[in-house]
Parts: C-alpha cells; structure tokens; sequence
C-alpha cells in the first residue's frame, strides 16, 4: 500500500505525536508499504528529506500560525496537497492529532480526490470552553468525510464519538506503543546510597498538573532522602524554580529542562519512582517509557490513564496534592521494602541477564506470541519480593518490568493493527461528492462554502493539470541498517 502521513507535528520538533507518526512510519515500512510525511517546515528544514531507512518526508513551505500549527485556511493549500498526493500515487491519507490543521486539509484533499481517509485522535478533549467547542466542531465536520477514526484509548473513543458525533463501528482502538530496546533498566545508574531519585518527565503547562506537582514537592522537604529530577520545558518551569527556592531545595531538585526523545532514558535510569500529574490525558507515553525502563510509576488516574498499565506497575491517584502525595509515600515504602527484602534473601546465582539474553527472551516471547510466564526475581539476579505477608506489593525487578511492557506494547502490533484498517477501508468505496456535501452540511454549515470552493479549485486543476500529466515521483529503496 501506498500511505501519507500527515501532521503538523513530526521532527524535528519533539513530543508524542511526532514520536507516534515516526515510528509506525518506520514499522509500515520494514513491512513493505510505501510511506511519506506531510509536514510544514521546519525553520531551515524545508523541501524533500530523506530521513532513517529511506523514510520521505516533504516539509511543505507554508507558515507556522500558532503553536506548530498552520493556519487553517481549507483552500489555500490544495494545489500543494494535490500535487504532492498524486505524484507519490497515494492510496490512503492517514491525518494525526485534532489541533493539526494541515491534517484536516489533506484529509479533505484526499477525499475529493477519492482516496481513502483514516484519522487518529490522540487527545482528550472537554466540551464546556470555546476552544474545545470550535475544536469539536471542525473535528466533526472533517470526521464525517472520513473513512475510519483511531484513538489510543478506550475512554479517547468514547471522547471522539461523543465530542464529533462519529458512529461507533467507525472508530477503532490502537494503543501507541514504545521501543523496550531503547528504553532498556540500568540499576547502575541510580545512587549507592539511601537516596531516592524521583523522575517528572512532561511539558510544564497546566495540562499536565504542573501546579500539583508544585505543590507535592514541599511536603518532602525535610525527607532529605528524596531527591526530584525534572524534564521538561514550558510556561510552568518558573513555578518550578519559585517553589524550589522558596524550600531551598537547590540541591535537591534538579530540573533538567528539555532533552532529545533518545536521551530521555539517560535520566530516567537515575530513577526509582516516576512521577505523573496530568490532569487530561488520552495516553500517556511517559509511563509507559518509565515502566519499561524499571521506575515504579505513580500517576493520577485521568483520561485513559488506568488502561495504560496493568496494576503492579502503577499506583493510582486522583488528582490531588494529598492523593499524589500519599502514591509517593507507598511507593517509597515499596522500594525500602524491596531493598530489606534483598539484604535478607540475595540473589540465587547472582547472575544479571546480559543484553543478549534478553534479546534472546524477547525474541522467543515475540515468536510465541503470549505473555511471559512470571519470572522470579532470584533467577533474574534481582532481589526477591517482601514477604507474601506483608501488606506492601513488592517492587518487581526492572527487567521483568521491560519484559511485561514488551509484552503490552511493540509497534509490529500497532503496525499490524493499523495495516487492518487500512485493509478494511480499501474495500470500501469511496465517496462520492454529492454524499461529502450532505455529510458536511449535516455536520457544520458553515462549513460548506469553503468545501464547495475547494471542490472547485480541485476541478479547476484538474482541468489545468490533468492527473495523467502529473508525473510520478521516484521510488527510492528501503535502506537496511
């Protein structure tokens, strides 16, 4: 199949959807379909790239309006789609993120060019604030010309259908998914001592609770065992430094600021506890990320976040200083006990599995296609659980926390899922103009004029430029590393 990604958002800027858009690009292609990527430019990044493994991506000169957006003109585009989707002969226009603009214009683009339409939602949204109220509506009306919709939780369906008024057999559920090769545990990292490192990774906005995370951090102010390590930039960060000075925990809270995508895993190995205060969130990539690098998770339970990870892997709060605050403390208490527990009881053969053996194991775990059965902490060189007794979950080791996000997670499995409904919608006839008019004058009125008007200027072009004329974009061949 031949398949363009569209979004505002994709490298070099940095975040989930970019993250999201890259790597089930790259999976598509080791499974031999044809991807490119539609983006604006970047700054000096402009033109046609070639990216890893002979990845295309077309950094489309049209101005950035606001926050990594273009701005949402439904018209003035469509010369530029049209010829960038006809070149590459592109079967099915896959659109990313609700705020990408430039996604709902190639996704109409496409459909009346009559090519398949898939769309994945990858945020939460309200229903009270006008942002939100303009963002549904224009999220309705693009969906309603729309093959099929993704989201990435069960509770981001249940948004979307409510929220864009979309049937529910239209809508699939594809979790993302993360690289547990890269994001692999290294206990080496963490200190020798009796500190507890505990690792917040977000964008420091109101979304993500920033201003609950300000208000945890002086309740252990004089728990001079534990130290805070942030990643992460945005309006928030001098709430941050203000608190930070305020409790003179200089020396205690560490905020890193923004880093590479590659070089977060660097910093949350240096953890024990990871730490997550969103107040909204359709999936939340950072746990997941954590989970599989060993950190015990805590996070509130917003959004879709109780899907995300099984029970002995996070601790569950509600949104509250004191809430997250007592997460915190179990979760201490779960790693001092782990810690005992290793002194009393140590390792059987005191052998750590190198990085082939687990290799080996994950390879055999992808072969059979099941969950691992469960692996004693003695025979991963780790410490054994507390005592069945006690009233503490133990902490289980950080190789098998990389082992069971493994099992949840890999993009072959979001890749695979996604090819279905990619299959599924190629059987599927397309669209004809005078059904997209009654689906968009159903959905949003006013709306239509600029449908109409783009309608037309695709007519008009292709009368000026018939599609037979429009010459077919080289193939390059895949690139094996």
């Amino acid at each position: 199949m031949r398949i363009c990604m569209v979004s505002d958002f994709f490298y070099p800027s940095i975040g989930g959807v970019e993250e999201h858009v890259y790597n089930l690009a790259q999976m598509l292609l080791s499974l031999g379909h044809k991807i490119v990527v539609l983006t604006h430019a970047y700054g000096d990044c402009s033109g046609i790239r070639y990216v890893t493994h002979g990845l295309k991506v077309y950094y489309l000169p049209i101005k950035v309006c606001y926050n990594q957006c273009i701005l949402p003109t439904a018209v003035c585009n469509v010369p530029m789609l049209r010829a960038v989707l006809l070149r590459e002969r592109v079967e099915i226009v896959h659109g990313h993120s609700a705020f990408s603009a430039l996604a709902h214009e190639a996704l109409m683009v496409g459909s009346l060019l009559g090519l398949k339409t898939v769309f994945t939602d990858h945020s939460l949204f309200g229903f009270a604030d006008l942002s939100a109220a303009l963002t549904n509506n224009l999220l309705e009306v693009n969906l309603s010309m729309v093959n099929h919709a993704i989201c990435v939780s069960h509770i981001g369906k249940e948004n979307t259908v409510l929220r864009a008024r979309v049937a529910k057999h239209r809508v699939s559920v594809i979790p993302n998914a993360v690289d547990t090769a890269l994001f692999t545990p290294d206990a080496s990292q963490r200190p020798s001592n009796d500190t507890i490192n505990i690792v917040v990774a977000s964008r420091l906005v109101y979304r993500k609770g920033i201003d609950l995370l300000a208000g945890v951090i002086p309740r252990f102010k004089n728990t001079h065992n534990v130290n805070f390590i942030i990643v992460g930039d945005g309006p928030k960060r001098d709430l941050l430094e203000e608190i930070r000075e305020k409790t003179n925990m200089q020396d205690r809270v560490e905020i890193v600021g923004a880093v590479e995508h590659v070089k977060v895993r660097d910093v949350l190995v240096r953890g024990h506890i990871f730490v997550n205060t969103s107040l909204t969130e359709a999936y939340c990539m950072a746990i997941v990320e954590a989970a599989s690098c060993g950190l015990q998770v805590v996070s509130t339970s917003v959004g879709g976040i109780p899907e995300v990870l099984p029970k002995s892997l996070i601790l569950l709060a509600e949104p509250d200083i004191d809430a997250i605050h007592s997460a915190i403390l179990v979760a201490i208490d779960r790693h001092q006990k782990s810690i005992s527990s290793m002194i009393r009881t140590p390792a059987s053969n005191g052998h750590i599995p190198s990085e082939t053996d687990r290799r080996g194991m994950r390879r055999q775990r992808r072969k059979n296609h099941s969950a691992p059965d469960p692996v004693s902490w003695s025979q991963t060189g780790c410490s054994t659980p507390a005592d069945e007794s006690s009233q503490i979950e133990p902490v289980l080791c950080p190789y098998r926390c990389n082992e069971l996000v493994e099992t949840l997670y890999n993009w072959e499995d979001v890749a695979l899922r996604t090819v279905r409904v990619y299959d599924r919608v190629r059987q599927e006839r397309a669209f004809t103009i005078s059904e997209l008019v009654n689906a968009v004058y159903q959905h949003g009125s006013w709306f239509l004029g600029f449908f109409v008007v783009s309608h037309f200027l695709v007519r008009l072009l292709d009368l000026w430029r018939p599609r037979s004329r429009v010459e077919a974009a080289q193939d390059v061949a895949r690139q094996h590393s």
